[in-house]
């Protein structure tokens, strides 16, 4: 640990904890400590912080997490947790697949209050360099989100999947697993991501749709109503014109 590190009395650390210049800690957060056994050995702690970097009160990292240069924690985040992983018997009971990768932070990443990072299952899960994230934003284990990429509140994001640089994923946006997102694209608010976006763009809508797709569905779905009521009257005047020439007819 740095001397110039300022750790708050209330704050638990673990072996193997590193601390670089001027790593503030702040109130109730546990660094590493874990209390993670597998195979019946327990886990050395293994995290790193780097320098600058601002760890607000009551936040969790645990084992192995590394985290770059500049990095702001919002309080309430827990970073590392075990990825969302099970597998299910014959007899349809759920067993825990163990998660031994870590998260990696760089530089220059802001994470919001309460959002949660998980561990990879092997490997690790990154967030690179300028990365942006805000309050209750959900990542899960494996997934690798690119340089410059925002998430705003509420966001998610599952398994594997592969976000490029200078993306925007707006509030409620979910990303279904193993899917790639790549550079230079917008998701709308409440979006739900269901097939890799290669394209740069701008998407919305569930599933989502390139933009201008999308505002033509959209304005058709709002218009429902009253095509229904045009159909009716379409239909009840094909009625009566069938009617007309079957009386002529006869």
């Amino acid at each position: 640990i740095d001397i110039t590190a300022f750790v708050n009395s209330s704050a638990s650390l673990g072996k193997d904890v590193a601390l670089g210049k001027n790593v503030v800690i702040g109130a109730n957060c546990t660094i590493g400590n874990n209390v993670k056994i597998f195979h019946n050995t327990a886990i050395l702690d293994n995290v790193e912080i780097g320098d600058n970097s601002v760890i607000y009160q009551n936040v969790s990292i645990r084992e192995d997490s590394k985290l770059g240069k500049n990095v702001i924690i919002h309080a309430g985040a827990v970073i590392g947790s075990d990825g969302f992983g099970y597998r299910k018997d014959k007899e349809g009971i759920y067993h825990k697949v163990p998660q031994i990768g870590n998260v990696v932070i760089e530089d220059d990443v802001e994470i919001g209050a309460n959002s949660t990072i998980d561990r990879a299952a092997l490997g690790s899960t990154i967030i690179k360099k300028g990365v942006k994230l805000d309050n209750l934003v959900q990542i899960a284990h494996n997934v690798s989100v690119g340089e410059n990429t925002v998430m705003s509140a509420q966001s998610g994001v599952s398994g594997s999947v592969k976000i490029g640089n200078n993306s925007i994923i707006l509030g409620q946006a979910g990303i279904s697993g193993h899917l790639e997102i790549g550079d230079n694209v917008i998701i709308i608010a409440q979006s739900g991501v269901s097939k890799s976006i290669t394209k740069p763009g701008i998407y919305f809508g569930s599933p989502a749709k390139e933009f201008k797709t999308a505002k033509v569905i959209e304005a058709h779905i709002r218009n429902l109503p009253a095509y229904v009521e045009r159909i009716n009257k379409l239909e009840e005047e094909i009625r009566k014109l069938k009617e007309e020439i079957k009386q002529n007819k006869s």
